[in-house]
């Protein structure tokens, strides 16, 4: 015989009928078949209950558990949570130190005077992910009177987005209590981090990606305060180039001319008309991202250095991305011939503007010809203002 069991009969005995003899007579048949008997028994009942039970019993004993368990925390909910705060401050202080003894972190000097003053700083996750070459590291200077804003040109995968936000990163370790990547930081307490980094959307919204782009300048306008650091990248890409030239520099202009602004801020851009501001605007400084020219092509060097760059490489960096030498030779072809036209219309508009007859010029001329005709000594006094007044018609 062998036991056996469905959801139906449960667990039942079953027989061949090569045995029917041999079955006693506790046994009560339950379900006959073609080739066998299936009998059930008290004995077999009671078992199969205590097994069918088991599992609901299980559980009535684990939430009893659990009550018990949750009602003697609760009286003692003070010690636990105080006791969860400690747990969690050591925590969070031994990632910390993992991580500056690890990565050769530096304990940075916690200042309120407006600078942040970072000497040979990295990007913490950057760094680490590189394994073929060396992470370049950069210094940065920012404080809120000659240096508040910093304009940093060059060309794309040159390094400048790494480098604006590998200060933002070291600012807010800082503040948090960890060591930061550098070997020297003085960083003045921030009282909020704006970004404007990337390309989204939100269609679901009905927002392009320069409508988010929009959004986020004007909510970083309306809220950064003169102790915040603002991160700008590439604002006005989004829209045509004029359009997004004068977008970027009427942001750039009323940040740190904004009295209530005047805020660190970090402005990389593409657009290199952008590095006129350094002469017009206090405080404003130009960077950019050294680059080196082997024949056609460039190497990025990752390091940002003093003074803006005029020109923005995009050919070369798409020849790095892959594109195919006939594209690239045709991109060339076409930015010459632009360059050609765009100086032809220049020169033509200053030959233009140096053949009109200015009106001031002639007035000018008028009253110093009558001036220089008149003896004013023949004249009597009321004869001398009508000839004033007569020459002030020109003036």
């Amino acid at each position: 015989l062998k036991i056996g069991y469905n959801r139906v009969f449960g667990y039942y005995i079953e027989v061949t009928k090569s045995y029917y003899d041999l079955v006693p007579d506790n046994y009560i048949r339950k379900q006959t078949l073609a080739n066998c008997e299936r009998f059930i028994t008290d004995e077999l009942k009671v078992a199969e209950n205590t097994i069918l039970g088991a599992s609901d019993k299980i559980v009535t004993l684990e939430q009893e558990i659990f009550a018990e368990i949750r009602d003697f925390a609760a009286t003692q909910l003070r010690l636990v949570q105080e006791t969860a705060t400690a747990v969690a401050q050591i925590d969070v202080l031994c990632s910390f130190a993992t991580a500056a003894v690890n990565n050769n972190y530096t304990k940075p000097e916690i200042a309120i005077d407006g600078i942040i003053d970072i000497k040979n700083g990295r990007h913490p996750v950057v760094e680490l992910m590189q394994k073929d070459e060396v992470f370049v590291p950069n210094d940065t200077y920012l404080d809120l009177t000659s240096n508040r804003m910093a304009v940093i040109t060059g060309p794309n995968m040159s390094g400048k987005s790494t480098y604006m936000r590998q200060v933002a990163l070291i600012t807010l370790m800082a503040q948090i209590g960890c060591f930061v990547p550098a070997d020297y930081a003085k960083i003045s307490v921030v009282d909020q981090i704006f970004t404007r980094i990337g390309a989204s959307d939100d269609l679901t919204a009905g927002q392009s990606t320069f409508m988010v782009e929009m959004s986020e300048v004007a909510d970083i306008v309306k809220h950064a305060t003169k102790n915040s650091l603002v991160i700008l990248d590439e604002v006005g890409r989004g829209t045509s180039t004029f359009d997004g030239i004068s977008i970027a520099r009427a942001v750039s202009e009323y940040i740190s001319t904004n009295r209530s602004m005047g805020c660190k801020t970090l402005f990389a851009t593409h657009y290199h008309e952008l590095i006129s501001l350094e002469k017009e605007l206090e405080g404003v400084r130009n960077f950019s991202v050294a680059v080196k020219r082997q024949g056609d092509s460039i190497k990025f060097l990752r390091k940002i250095v003093p003074g803006g760059v005029d020109e923005s490489y995009g050919i070369e960096v798409a020849k790095l991305a892959g594109l195919p030498n006939k594209i690239i030779n045709r991109a060339k072809e076409l930015l010459e011939q632009l360059e050609a036209e765009n100086k032809k219309a220049r020169l033509a508009a200053e030959q233009m503007e140096s053949d009109q007859i200015s009106f001031d010029k002639i007035s000018d001329s008028i009253v110093t010809d009558r001036l220089r005709k008149t003896n004013i000594d023949e004249m009597t006094d009321s004869e001398l203002r009508d000839f004033v007044k007569d020459l002030l018609r020109y003036v």
